[in-house]
Protein backbone atom coordinates (compact mmCIF):
# COMPACT_ATOMS: atom_id res chain seq x y z
CA UNK A 1 0.00 0.00 0.00
CA UNK A 2 1.17 3.41 -0.85
CA UNK A 3 1.90 6.45 1.70
CA UNK A 4 -0.68 8.36 0.16
CA UNK A 5 -3.60 5.85 0.73
CA UNK A 6 -2.70 5.71 4.28
CA UNK A 7 -3.18 9.55 4.27
CA UNK A 8 -6.84 9.07 1.83
CA UNK A 9 -8.16 6.08 2.86
CA UNK A 10 -7.11 5.25 6.48
CA UNK A 11 -7.08 9.04 7.64
CA UNK A 12 -8.98 11.59 5.69
CA UNK A 13 -11.33 8.57 4.33
CA UNK A 14 -12.46 7.77 7.82
CA UNK A 15 -14.59 10.91 7.98
CA UNK A 16 -13.04 11.88 11.26
CA UNK A 17 -9.83 13.67 9.99
CA UNK A 18 -9.53 16.73 8.10
CA UNK A 19 -6.46 16.64 6.72
CA UNK A 20 -3.30 14.53 7.25
CA UNK A 21 0.34 13.94 6.17
CA UNK A 22 2.85 11.84 6.97
CA UNK A 23 6.70 12.43 7.56
CA UNK A 24 9.80 10.97 7.86
CA UNK A 25 11.73 11.29 10.82
CA UNK A 26 14.82 12.04 9.23
CA UNK A 27 13.34 14.52 7.04
CA UNK A 28 10.16 14.77 3.85
CA UNK A 29 6.93 14.52 3.68
CA UNK A 30 5.71 10.93 2.42
CA UNK A 31 2.54 11.69 1.55
CA UNK A 32 -0.48 14.52 2.29
CA UNK A 33 -3.92 15.70 2.00
CA UNK A 34 -3.73 17.98 -1.33
CA UNK A 35 -2.88 21.58 0.11
CA UNK A 36 -1.94 20.19 3.30
CA UNK A 37 1.82 21.82 2.80
CA UNK A 38 4.22 21.09 5.87
CA UNK A 39 7.24 23.37 5.51
CA UNK A 40 10.53 22.00 6.26
CA UNK A 41 10.99 24.06 9.18
CA UNK A 42 7.40 22.98 10.36
CA UNK A 43 8.63 19.48 9.68
CA UNK A 44 11.95 19.56 11.60
CA UNK A 45 9.67 21.34 14.71
CA UNK A 46 7.37 18.04 14.15
CA UNK A 47 9.55 15.41 14.51
CA UNK A 48 12.02 17.53 17.64
CA UNK A 49 8.58 18.32 19.40
CA UNK A 50 8.73 15.10 21.36
CA UNK A 51 12.70 15.85 22.83
CA UNK A 52 11.43 18.50 24.83
CA UNK A 53 7.92 18.36 26.30
CA UNK A 54 7.61 21.40 28.08
CA UNK A 55 8.76 23.98 25.46
CA UNK A 56 6.20 21.86 23.12
CA UNK A 57 3.72 22.65 25.43
CA UNK A 58 5.01 26.41 26.02
CA UNK A 59 5.46 27.40 22.39
CA UNK A 60 3.06 25.41 20.56
CA UNK A 61 3.18 23.39 17.48
CA UNK A 62 2.54 25.24 13.79
CA UNK A 63 0.98 23.00 10.95
CA UNK A 64 0.89 24.27 8.25
CA UNK A 65 0.88 27.98 8.97
CA UNK A 66 -1.69 27.16 11.37
CA UNK A 67 -0.09 27.66 15.17
CA UNK A 68 -2.27 25.24 17.71
CA UNK A 69 -1.84 25.23 21.23
CA UNK A 70 -0.87 22.11 22.95
CA UNK A 71 -2.77 20.10 25.55
CA UNK A 72 -0.67 17.72 25.95
CA UNK A 73 2.78 15.47 25.12
CA UNK A 74 3.15 12.00 25.98
CA UNK A 75 6.74 11.02 24.98
CA UNK A 76 5.95 7.24 26.05
CA UNK A 77 2.81 7.05 23.49
CA UNK A 78 4.56 9.60 21.22
CA UNK A 79 1.48 11.37 21.09
CA UNK A 80 0.96 15.06 21.13
CA UNK A 81 -2.40 16.90 20.92
CA UNK A 82 -3.53 20.20 20.22
CA UNK A 83 -6.48 22.96 19.77
CA UNK A 84 -7.21 25.84 17.92
CA UNK A 85 -10.58 27.18 18.50
CA UNK A 86 -12.90 24.32 18.07
CA UNK A 87 -10.17 22.12 15.62
CA UNK A 88 -7.94 20.34 16.92
CA UNK A 89 -4.67 18.52 16.02
CA UNK A 90 -3.26 14.81 16.96
CA UNK A 91 0.68 13.83 16.09
CA UNK A 92 1.90 10.54 16.90
CA UNK A 93 5.22 9.35 16.14
CA UNK A 94 5.86 5.71 14.76
CA UNK A 95 8.99 4.31 14.60
CA UNK A 96 10.65 5.57 11.11
CA UNK A 97 7.21 8.82 10.68
CA UNK A 98 5.07 11.08 12.17
CA UNK A 99 1.44 11.19 11.47
CA UNK A 100 0.00 14.70 11.68
CA UNK A 101 -3.35 15.19 11.63
CA UNK A 102 -5.90 18.09 12.03
CA UNK A 103 -9.91 17.49 12.54
CA UNK A 104 -12.18 20.19 12.28
CA UNK A 105 -15.65 20.66 14.46
CA UNK A 106 -18.12 19.06 14.82
CA UNK A 107 -15.70 16.86 14.63
CA UNK A 108 -14.61 15.96 18.36
CA UNK A 109 -10.97 14.71 19.92
CA UNK A 110 -12.56 11.63 21.22
CA UNK A 111 -13.85 10.82 17.25
CA UNK A 112 -10.37 11.76 15.80
CA UNK A 113 -7.80 10.31 17.98
CA UNK A 114 -8.57 6.47 17.93
CA UNK A 115 -8.61 6.60 13.81
CA UNK A 116 -5.07 7.96 13.95
CA UNK A 117 -3.88 5.84 16.92
CA UNK A 118 -5.09 2.96 14.88
CA UNK A 119 -3.11 4.12 11.81
CA UNK A 120 -0.20 4.39 13.80
CA UNK A 121 -0.02 1.45 15.92
CA UNK A 122 -0.40 -0.73 12.31
CA UNK A 123 2.62 1.14 11.21
CA UNK A 124 4.74 0.72 14.72
CA UNK A 125 3.82 -3.11 14.09
CA UNK A 126 5.11 -3.66 10.70
CA UNK A 127 8.05 -1.82 12.01
CA UNK A 128 7.16 2.09 10.28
Amino acid sequence: MSWQTYVDNNLVGSGKVSKAAIIGQSGGVWAASPGYNLSPAEQKAIVNAFTNPAETQANGVRLAGQKFFVLSVDVLTGQILGKKGADGCTIIKTKQAVLVTEYKAPIQHPESVPVVVSVADYLKSVNY
